[in-house]
């Protein structure tokens, strides 16, 4: 519960910074028009993102002919946790990571890199699978969707505030539009990152419990955060908007809790999910490929 308290606190934050921010340019009517403009780019963005986050990934669409490894294995996990079964892609980049978009859980998607598949276990993969699933779950891509789209709109204003100038009957004059123009699009960033760092702790926790096991999780932050320390993810060097939405940052990972970082540090990730205390039936023989495509394993989280 504490992860939803904060994220509601925190897009109230966004909230009336920007309503605030639109009040100080122009106003009572300033802050309508404000709002309309954002509600409609939400609305743009509610519709559209998923389509644009894997064009800008360049992932591809594949199913049990292509990947019937991986594509069994989400839908496994997606059926285990109650959950519609996501549509299911790869981005060909050598960096193990993965990421989850779609408005709702109706339609939403997971992708992985091949790199992810390569590199990392059977368990470890469907752990990561299972943290995406999550993030669906808990419609974290909207909430993420909205945020950006929320910080966008404030940059936009700021923009306004600089091209417009200042104006004796605003509070603070010329100085007081400097001073939003330079704080408010940085506030917004930094609720920004609270949001998807907050999310990200509450996705590992809800991912151990579909997984099962919390120890494969934790295994698998380390190895992607090792090796995203020095593969390149060229398709998030070119739009590093979209880093918040990987489980790993892509663009290399921060090595410790920083102010402007995008995801929580990695190894306190890592120590929650060693802290948690799951109770794990018995389960039977899995009737799953491994995610590569080789022989069944004998069971896993995905029975």
């Amino acid at each position: 519960m504490g992860g939803y308290v904060k994220t509601f606190m925190l897009m109230a934050a966004l909230t009336a910074l920007f309503m605030g921010l639109g009040a100080m340019l122009g106003g009572a009517s300033g802050a309508a028009i404000a709002l309309a403009v954002a509600a409609a780019m939400n609305l743009f963005a509610y519709w559209n993102s998923d389509k644009a986050v894997l064009s800008m990934t360049g992932a591809k669409a594949v199913d049990e002919a292509s990947a019937p490894g991986l594509v069994r294995m989400v839908h496994r996990l997606a059926d285990g946790a109650g959950m519609p079964r996501p549509r299911v892609f790869v981005i060909d980049t050598d960096q193990p990571n993965a990421f989850a978009t779609g408005r709702n859980p109706q339609n939403a998607a997971v992708a992985a890199t091949t790199g992810l598949l390569r590199r990392l276990s059977d368990e470890e993969v469907a752990a990561v699978m299972a943290h995406e699933l999550a993030h669906i779950r808990n419609h974290d891509t909207l909430i993420m969707t909205v945020t950006a789209t929320f910080a966008g709109a404030i940059s936009m204003l700021a923009n306004f505030a600089l091209f417009f100038g200042g104006s004796r009957d605003r509070p603070g004059g010329m100085i007081g539009t400097i001073a939003l123009m330079i704080l408010a699009p940085l506030a917004a960033a930094l609720v920004q990152m609270a949001i998807s760092r907050s999310r990200e702790y509450e996705a590992d926790r809800v991912g151990a419990e579909i997984c099962g096991n919390p120890s494969w999780l934790a295994s698998a932050l380390h190895k992607i955060d090792a090796f995203a320390k020095g593969i390149d993810n060229n398709a998030a060097e070119r739009n590093p908007a979209i880093a918040h939405m990987f489980i790993i940052n892509p663009l290399h990972a921060h090595a410790h809790d920083k102010l402007f970082s995008t995801h929580p540090n990695t190894a306190n990730r890592i120590a929650a999910l060693e802290a948690m205390t799951v109770t794990r039936q018995p389960v039977g023989r899995s009737s799953i490929p491994r995610a590569g495509g080789r022989a069944a394993p004998k069971s896993g989280p995905w029975v």
